[in-house]
């Protein structure tokens, strides 16, 4: 089981003091939670991609490539990379350049966004977004896996005898998970490919995200990638931790109410009752993660959000410092004494590349 941290990159005012922390502020505390990651013993660290503020992360590559650069073992990946906006051929470079910088340390999520004016700021129709999302992967799959690709759709000009440069590192490409909230158009689509589903599930509640996984690993069987439960799924989860759970309660209150994608809606206890928002303790924490496999069965990724709504850096890095320390190492040991040898892990750079030395 991998674990990490995926942030969204919005610039909030912390509601206690009034403070907004500027651009650059926000932009290098996203460096120091990434490399905290990695100190604390996570797996991953994703980014998102907005195009709009409060967001500050329109260029996750450039991110990324940063974060490479100061870590060793960290998993480098995107929550989300939109297929929808972005050229697949720039995705395709994009993402090459980075898994050479990284020595390959890169996967990414693929997802329609959700912010509906990022289609015409990018020259396209909302009401293309599940055509874009199908035409742009099949361009990009062929990219990453032909020397020289002739294609033509509807939705960008032909490609004839195109090379995409760089080629894949040892000729291995990222791993991809198809990320959806609402679609079974995108689940359906990551399990043709065999490729991973990642199941954002913060916002509604598990019956709906039972029923997407579900799709997935029931066409994942279907196209022949192996059984049902062997299909690859990831999952979002959004926490704050304190000792004593009240004091948590209490602290976090104020953040969320006045968060982007929270506040001025549902209260907080309702909020943690129907979503897998889990404000409390860290034993609190670990029950609660641990219920996601009774929900959705076993699982490959668990990503956390611990750094929205104006919370202070110094409050994140405290929060993935009880993360590494006394959650994850629980999680780790419970999940693998549960998770059956069938059912694979994750897929790594590594062991993509040892599948294709594997004599067939």
């Amino acid at each position: 089981m991998q674990f990490g941290l995926f942030s969204v990159g919005d610039v909030t005012t912390d509601p206690t003091n009034g403070r907004t922390p500027t651009e650059a502020e926000r932009i290098k505390a996203m460096v120091a939670i990434a490399l905290k990651a990695e100190e604390a013993g996570l797996d991953v660290f994703a980014s998102g991609e907005h195009h709009n503020p409060p967001f500050v992360v329109s260029s996750p590559t450039t991110m990324l490539a940063h974060i490479a650069a100061r870590t060793e073992r960290l998993i480098l990946s995107t929550a989300t990379t939109l297929i929808t906006t972005n050229d697949p051929v720039k995705i395709a470079e994009d993402f090459a350049v980075l898994q050479h910088l990284a020595d390959g340390r890169v996967d990414l999520m693929m997802g329609r966004g959700n912010t509906g004016p990022v289609y015409p700021w990018f020259g396209k129709d909302i009401r293309d977004g599940i055509e874009l999302a199908v035409e742009n992967y099949n361009l990009l799959h062929r990219l990453w896996r032909e020397d020289v690709v002739d294609w033509e759709g509807r939705h960008r000009t032909p490609l004839q005898s195109f090379t995409s440069s760089p080629r894949p590192l040892d000729g291995v490409p990222p791993f991809v998970w198809h990320g959806s909230i609402r679609s079974p158009e995108i689940a359906e689509q990551a399990a043709y490919y065999g490729d991973g589903f990642f199941a954002n599930n913060i916002f509604w509640p598990k019956e709906h995200f039972q029923r997407l996984i579900a799709l997935y690993r029931r066409r994942y069987e279907h196209y022949g990638h192996g059984d049902a439960d062997q299909a690859i799924v990831g999952l979002g989860g959004h926490i704050f931790m304190r000792p004593n759970s009240q004091d948590a309660v209490r602290e976090f209150r104020p953040y969320f109410d006045n968060a982007p994608v929270y506040g001025h809606g549902p209260s907080m206890e309702d909020f943690m009752a129907e979503t897998p928002l889990t404000v409390g303790s860290p034993q609190q924490v670990i029950d609660r993660t641990l219920t996601f496999r009774d929900h959705f069965g076993d699982y490959q990724r668990q990503l956390f959000l611990v750094d929205h709504a104006g919370l202070p850096l110094e409050t994140v890095l405290e929060q993935i410092e009880i993360l590494g320390s006394e959650v994850v190492p629980v999680l780790r040991k419970e999940f693998a004494l549960l998770k059956p040898a069938h059912v694979p892990d994750a897929p790594t750079h590594q062991s993509l590349l040892a599948a294709r030395k594997v004599p067939r």
